[in-house]
């Protein structure tokens, strides 16, 4: 037993909160913090968003957007962890809001936190079929050469399986891959880094500190491809944070795992600030080395802001695969950690009886998993993916328009559902019980500012990222459309109908699971970060 751990700590905790111990508490601090920073992961953010930030304003808005959208979410993430310290439970984002501003707010906060978790794990699987596929081609012509949107949907099936079926059959090895994880991350973007500075191909070069910092690009199509005036800094420039805001996101993980952490308390909280800390760090760095190898920003662009176009132009094939490779495996490492995180959203949401057939997603099988939560989040992940069937190219460039859409989904559903209990707490002020990591007064500003960015950054991830994907633009078509705008809000309309029509009839929020005579008013000393 780990020194320092007492089991009656964290399970007295938990049933102050009103739950019995269910789920098995066998995680490290370590481990909680191993998962937030594997969903994080650079090496799926910064690789398959990497377009977003290329075509909403170039190198300059990556260069400099990721640092400042980065200090942001730390802002968010600290607000996170002294919620977590007090109420540390599975899907605790959902009942930190029923907790602090009733049934109402914890129905919504759940939906979209959940909505977010399954496009998040949609996204990261896709990301991780396209790398697989690509890194494939380096090695066979042939493979190469029969590329289909077909082959890849078959692969991003195979690695949610997987990934669905490590979930459900061995948590011990889902925890150790979660340890390995932050090794694969940490090493291989170490290598990355290397490579991309040390092994570029014969006659590659390095670009100039001008071309990083100061180059911007439109390939959005509005504003006549301006690089300046108000349209792109208001419109086009905050489309490249999306690159920011997605890879650093899933930090949720922490809390969601939080009923399964030893210390929980402290070691979650530390688990969320800490994830996004290191991986703020090491993706500036990561980008940094992708901007620097950059030969022909022009080729760049007509690879759709691909970081293929890069690696094409800097690096030998061989080690453009290994690159991808590097790549390809903390993609998968991040899928299983996602799928993980959704199915506890799931099961805690569900043992709540806030999700249409909840006896089955809340069922746990002889491993204490809950087996159809897993499934769930799986086929639900496929189902939303399924618009990347269709091939996008702008000026014979490919874009992949339905996962972008996926990706903002995400950023939009997780982000909402993290600034109701931010804002609900701040609006408790002195009232909130505060756990044994807090922010101490600090919480008066740094939760605003939290709510503002989130509140910004939603309505970005909205907006069209092409100008064709605009009705009354000519040249439209719905296959460019970022169908975020549409699945968000008719999501939100179906859980207002939802709601009047039946769930305010009898739901109260968080159903306990102990009785209130097993509940204990002992709480650790709070100590302010």
């Amino acid at each position: 037993m780990p020194e320092g751990y007492e089991p009656l700590d964290d399970e007295a905790h938990l049933a102050s909160l009103g739950y019995k111990q269910e789920l098995s508490r066998n995680w490290s601090g370590f481990s909680n913090f191993a998962i937030s920073f594997s969903i994080i992961s650079i090496l799926a953010g910064c690789f398959t968003s990497f377009g977003l930030g290329w075509n909403n304003g170039g190198p300059a808005a990556i260069a400099w957007g990721w640092p400042i959208v980065a200090a942001f979410i730390m802002v968010i993430g600290f607000c996170m962890s002294e919620l977590v310290s007090a109420y540390p439970t599975s899907g605790g984002i959902y009942w930190w809001a029923s907790k602090l501003g009733g049934p109402k707010a914890g129905y919504y906060t759940g939906w979209l936190n959940l909505i977010g978790l399954l496009a998040i794990d949609a996204s990261v699987a896709y990301g991780c079929a396209s790398f697989f596929d690509t890194f494939l081609g380096y090695y066979s012509d042939s493979w190469a050469a029969g590329y289909s949107l077909t082959r890849v949907f078959i692969e991003f099936i195979v690695i949610l399986a997987l990934a669905a079926a490590i979930n459900i059959f061995s948590s011990h090895l889902l925890a150790i891959l979660n340890n390995i994880s932050v090794w694969w991350h940490v090493i291989g973007s170490l290598v990355v880094v290397a490579i991309l500075w040390f092994f570029l191909k014969s006659g590659a070069h390095h670009a100039s500190l001008s071309d990083v910092f100061t180059k911007t690009i439109n390939n959005t199509g509005f504003f006549g491809g301006h690089t300046s005036g108000w349209g792109f800094l208001l419109y086009v420039l905050p489309l490249s944070a999306i690159l920011t805001q997605y890879t650093i996101t899933g930090y949720d993980a922490s809390v969601h795992l939080s009923e399964e952490t030893k210390s929980a308390a402290n070691s979650a909280a530390r688990g969320i600030w800490r994830s996004i800390f290191y991986s703020a760090i090491g993706g500036w760095i990561l980008l940094l080395s992708f901007l620097f190898a950059v030969q022909d920003s022009d080729k760049v662009s007509e690879g759709g802001g691909s970081v293929f176009a890069i690696f094409g132009q800097a690096l030998d094939p061989k080690v453009a695969g290994l690159v991808v490779l590097i790549s390809t495996a903390g993609q998968f490492f991040c899928t299983c950690a996602c799928m993980t995180s959704t199915s506890r959203m799931f099961f805690a949401f569900s043992r709540d009886r806030a999700v249409p057939g909840s006896r089955y997603w809340s069922r746990l099988n002889a491993k204490k998993v809950p087996v159809y939560a897993v499934i769930a989040a799986a086929v639900i992940a496929l189902l939303l993916t399924l618009p990347a069937l269709v091939k996008v190219d702008v000026n014979g460039a490919p874009v992949p328009v339905a996962f972008f859409a996926v990706v903002s989904i995400g950023v939009i559903g997780l982000y909402l559902s993290f600034g109701i209990p931010i804002f609900l707490r701040w609006r408790a002020g002195s009232t909130f019980r505060v756990g044994a990591w807090n922010n101490g007064r600090k919480y008066r500003w740094m939760n605003l500012v939290a709510v503002i960015e989130i509140a910004v950054m939603s309505i970005v991830g909205l907006l069209p990222t092409l100008n064709v994907g605009v009705p009354w633009v000519d040249g439209f078509s719905m296959k460019y459309v970022n169908y975020a705008i549409i699945v968000v809000p008719v999501a939100l309309f179906a859980l207002w109908i939802y709601w009047h029509v039946s769930v305010k009839h009898w739901f109260t929020g968080p159903i306990t699971t102990i009785g209130s005579s097993t509940s204990t008013d002992q709480e650790p000393e709070p100590t302010t970060a």
